[in-house]
């Protein structure tokens, strides 16, 4: 009787959280989500373009995104001259405005359709990685790309998926869902959950490349600058003897679709030191950042400080917070 009383509740809970969908602050998602399942029914060389209008829509729209991007151009790529700088700037947001309509590719298109546009290097690699049993750490970077890159994987490899929900309820639930259907989502903070996904040898992707100022937090360059960055990929690896791989999307010329390379596994990692670790994987990324830099996420706030002496970068585009105590043991 517990039990037929409890699986109620929770039947009447989901039907509640679904109705909850339909309420008017959430009309304008419903219309971009239509939007953007009609968008995913054209062809692919029609979705470049019509992703491409929406970025030269965005580039000239007073957004403080825009403004934050624009400034770490400035910050990362300082040997660009400012023509060269508000080249990318414009590049970067046309990437921007593509992105949306990969997302559509992401969410709806079928196996089939995603193959057809990707080429997939270096799965070998990750073949020799779980052939030892003990997992694969998949370690990327926040590209314009990210969403189609972790739908590419996840046709040729059983894939745990690592995110972070969005405020936006219907949002969250379209984007748990889309997971769903293609692989396993994992919220950004179950590192149990990573670490039973890895013993049961598979394959965890995650990108630890954005700003991160919770504990096991350390200021480590990227570009040059010193940036709040997490340190949990060693311990992961350390706690689960899985292979650590790069996962790197690109985005090809024209409509030629996409290639995704997978690296071999890193030697001897981890290291004696975390932060050694980290300022690997950060060349490594920067020199893949350098290959297409207009793809990559240059909208997000990557320099914030572990406290509030630390440079203000962004000016009135910076989010008032608390001071958070630098943890970094150097």
């Amino acid at each position: 009787m517990l039990c037929g009383t409890r699986a109620s509740v929770e039947a009447a809970d989901a039907v509640a959280m679904r109705l909850r969908y339909f309420l008017p602050r959430y009309w304008a998602t419903w219309v971009g989500l239509c939007v953007l399942r009609a968008i995913e029914l054209l062809p692919f060389a029609a979705q470049l373009s019509v992703g491409r209008g929406i970025g030269r829509l965005i580039r000239r729209l007073p957004l403080a995104y825009v403004r934050i991007a624009r400034r770490n151009i400035q910050l990362c790529m300082p040997e660009l001259s400012p023509e060269g700088q508000a080249d990318l700037l414009d590049r970067h947001c046309q990437s921007l405005g593509m992105a949306l309509c990969e997302t559509a590719i992401t969410w709806w298109s079928n196996d089939q359709r995603v193959n057809k546009l990707a080429k997939v290097e270096g799965l070998e690699h990750l073949t020799a990685a779980l052939a030892k049993g003990r997992g694969a750490i998949m370690i990327g970077g926040h590209f314009t790309t990210i969403e189609i890159a972790t739908r590419i994987l996840g046709t040729v490899v059983p894939l745990n998926v690592v995110y972070r929900p969005t405020k936006n309820e219907v949002l969250s639930h379209t984007m748990y869902t889309s997971f769903s259907r293609h692989g396993k989502p994992i919220a950004h903070d179950d590192i149990r959950t990573m670490i039973r996904a890895l013993k049961k040898n598979e394959a965890v992707w995650y990108a630890p490349d954005q700003s991160y100022r919770n504990k096991g937090a350390a200021m480590v360059k990227f570009f040059g600058i010193p940036a709040a960055t997490t340190t949990a990929t060693s311990r992961l690896a350390r706690i689960s003897g899985a292979a650590v791989l790069t996962y790197f999307p690109e985005r090809l010329p024209g409509n030629q679709g996409y290639r995704v390379i997978i690296g071999p596994a890193l030697e001897d990692f981890p290291g004696v030191d975390a932060v050694s670790d980290v300022e690997r994987f950060n060349a490594l990324l920067e020199a893949h950042i350098r290959r297409v830099p207009e793809q990559y996420f240059w909208v997000h706030r990557r320099f914030k400080g572990l406290s509030a002496d630390y440079p203000d970068y962004y000016g009135r585009d910076s989010r008032n917070r608390a001071p958070v105590p630098n943890t970094n043991p150097n």
